[in-house]
């Protein structure tokens, strides 16, 4: 798996992006948000269970993410055609104010190393990326468990201060100072 420190894989794209007539899609790429950290995370398969659970849960705390410059981006294994029937289809995803990217070709789940060998899609993988383009923290959970979202941003939090958190650190708590 892609690790800390390293450089996240370029990327190009095919997104799902709205649900307006004609607006629908969108190419996206490495460098689609100049500046901003950029929160990555990735699901099995759309029409699936706990997938949209998290999808949702993303999208509804983005204002965090876009507040403390972040852009989220979702993306699997399936086509933009794809996330857009499912988009039309699930009710809580039809607001999403993020870009869901069409990774058909399993080149960023690979290059990312999250490529599930025996399912052929992305594991549960979230890389927080710097606006360097450099991963400063990456997480990946089995296919049958979900992620918290409070904690990608308390992680964000955490490496925006760019001082040292203890454990259990939360935004608004102190740092660690040497003496």
């Amino acid at each position: 798996m892609l690790g800390v420190r390293e450089s996240f894989p370029a990327f190009k794209l095919n997104a799902c992006v709205s649900l307006q007539k004609d607006q629908e899609f969108k190419t996206l790429s490495h460098d689609s948000y100049p500046g901003k950290w950029l929160v990555v995370f990735f699901w099995p398969m759309d029409f699936t269970f706990v997938c949209p659970t998290e999808i949702a849960a993303f999208g509804k705390k983005n204002g965090e993410f876009a507040d403390r410059d972040a852009q989220l981006l979702g993306a699997s294994t399936d086509s933009h055609f794809v996330h857009l029937a499912w988009r039309n289809d699930h009710a809580d995803l039809k607001n999403l104010p993020f870009p869901m990217l069409a990774d058909i070709k399993r080149e960023l789940s690979t290059a990312c190393g999250i490529l599930d060998p025996e399912e052929g899609v992305a594991l549960r993988a979230t890389f927080i990326v710097d606006p360097q383009g450099v991963v400063r923290w990456a997480a990946v959970n089995d296919l049958k468990v979900g992620r918290n979202v409070d904690e990608v941003l308390r992680v964000l939090d955490a490496l925006q201060t760019d001082e040292l958190c203890p454990c259990n650190w939360k935004g608004g708590d102190p740092t660690l100072k040497v003496a």
